[in-house]
């Protein structure tokens, strides 16, 4: 596996690829690498001939009081890990590698980023279209693998692509879970023990609370899933039922649909979701 620090030598490595006809698969991740990220790999290495995974925890998608400086970090272990799982090359830059002038140019989500994690995180995902764009810019990835845990996120990059016509097709990846089911995330290690035995309960009311949303429709499912976390330690941020990827308020004519949730443990704050058919051969 090879490590690139400096952004000119990806961007000069990912062109000598393209050259070559090399096909390749990009995994973005912001570190601190677990199931989750790997299985982006594993998907990756399966349909390209290059993967390259990023790690740069990016200030830019921080919001004032999130946690930026405390957010995990550990850059051995991740190299280790992205060697095993078959990443070949590891692109690791600082952050005056991708910013090193105050910008000139900003990119700037303007739909599907008013709902969900995007009504209580403000700039949020314009931190992630511009350092995806970048990012985009110096790889050069035929294809890009997002998984579907933040499947705001791979709706917005969806929109990003066709927006600015990045030859880049955006694959989103099934969501990978514990045994009790609870989504993969590298803020799981904030949980205490308590709380990680109650966090399962967000993936199975969203499950329930969708199988109610087709037999009841939108507010009975809500109320059911606010009732499961009401009776948890945590505290919702968010709930919605939306079109997806439009995320947008359904209407008769949407079958794919999303409920999605945010729930504030002490020291976590856990995004899950499903994906859902109104149609019942889907």
């Amino acid at each position: 596996m090879k490590i690139i620090t400096s952004a000119k030598e990806m961007q000069q490595t990912a062109s000598d690829l393209k050259k070559q006809g090399k096909i390749i698969g990009f995994v973005p991740t912001m570190g601190f690498l677990h199931e989750g990220h790997l299985s982006l790999v594993n998907k990756s290495v399966s349909e390209s001939d290059i993967t390259v995974m990023s790690i740069f925890v990016n200030p830019l998608q921080f919001g004032p009081g999130e946690d930026f400086e405390t957010y995990p970090r550990d850059m051995q272990r991740d190299q280790l890990l992205a060697e095993e799982v078959g990443v070949d090359i590891l692109f690791t830059p600082d952050v005056t590698e991708l910013y090193p002038v105050e910008p000139s140019v900003k990119v700037q989500a303007v739909k599907r980023t008013e709902v969900l994690c995007g009504a209580s995180r403000p700039g949020h995902f314009d931190g992630v279209v511009t350092v995806l764009s970048i990012l985009f810019n110096l790889v050069k990835p035929d294809k890009s693998f997002f998984g579907q845990k933040d499947a705001q996120q791979a709706a917005v990059v969806e929109g990003l692509v066709k927006s600015l016509h990045f030859p880049i097709e955006i694959i989103p990846v099934q969501t990978v879970r514990e045994d009790d089911g609870l989504a993969k995330s590298s803020r799981n290690v904030y949980l205490s023990d308590e709380e990680r035995q109650e966090a399962p309960v967000i993936y199975q009311s969203l499950k329930s609370s969708a199988d109610i949303y087709l037999s009841q429709g939108i507010e009975p499912a809500i109320e059911h899933f606010q009732k499961q976390i009401a009776a948890i330690s945590g505290e919702i941020d968010y709930v919605d039922i939306l079109s997806y990827p439009e995320l947008q308020e359904p209407a008769p004519e949407d079958h794919r649909l999303i409920i999605a949730a945010a729930v504030k443990f002490k020291q976590a704050r856990l995004i899950d979701n499903v994906i859902f058919s109104t149609k019942e051969e889907i």
